[in-house]
């Protein structure tokens, strides 16, 4: 079983959930923000992808990370797969007040790297809603480009989610998150 690393990066602290960060997620999906990740969700809803995203340490070697700006709680950055996803995603969300600073992108960043280094995955995907302009702007500065070919999450069309692929590890050696900027 692998345990939820703790990532630092010159901003950020990327670590596991706790029960204690869960009103924070649980609002943030109630809102209107989450409209763009199925949401709004009720807090039932909530508490079923917070334990998923939990879970996916115990059972894939990855799964969420929650951020820390100077110890305060900014959101999340995950990946995930099971059995709505046809392969693993690379997804984020950042709490109301922490948009527009790189947050997201300097998070994403950083377990995209964590999981090539550390697991066996060559490759993540970003499902993006496509009327979501913040989304496909971060995926496009992570180098993802869009996959027209490849399989949406159980039930979704291309009127729902455009899906980003990311570039491999070979793609990315020897990059830091210098060469995206």
């Amino acid at each position: 079983m692998t345990q939820a690393p703790i990532i630092n990066t010159p901003r950020l602290t990327l670590r596991g959930p706790r029960f204690e960060d869960f009103e924070a997620y649980a609002s943030f999906l109630a809102g209107p923000r989450a409209t763009f990740m199925s949401g709004p969700l009720n807090r039932t809803q909530a508490w079923a992808w917070f334990c998923n995203d939990t879970a996916h340490w115990a059972l894939f070697g990855y799964g969420a990370l929650m951020i820390e700006v100077d110890g305060d709680l900014a959101g999340q950055v995950a990946v995930t797969s099971g059995i709505q996803f046809p392969e693993p995603e690379l997804g984020w969300m950042l709490f109301d007040g922490y948009e527009g600073h790189g947050f997201a992108y300097e998070a994403a960043f950083a377990l995209r790297d964590w999981v090539y280094t550390n697991t066996d995955l060559t490759t993540l995907v970003s499902n993006v809603d496509p009327k979501n302009a913040a989304s496909i702007s971060l995926a496009t500065r992570l180098g993802a480009t869009v996959d027209a070919g490849a399989q949406r999450p159980e039930g979704e069309t291309s009127d729902d989610t455009t899906v980003f692929r990311h570039p491999g590890p070979q793609e990315i050696a020897g990059g830091g998150m210098e060469a995206y900027a």
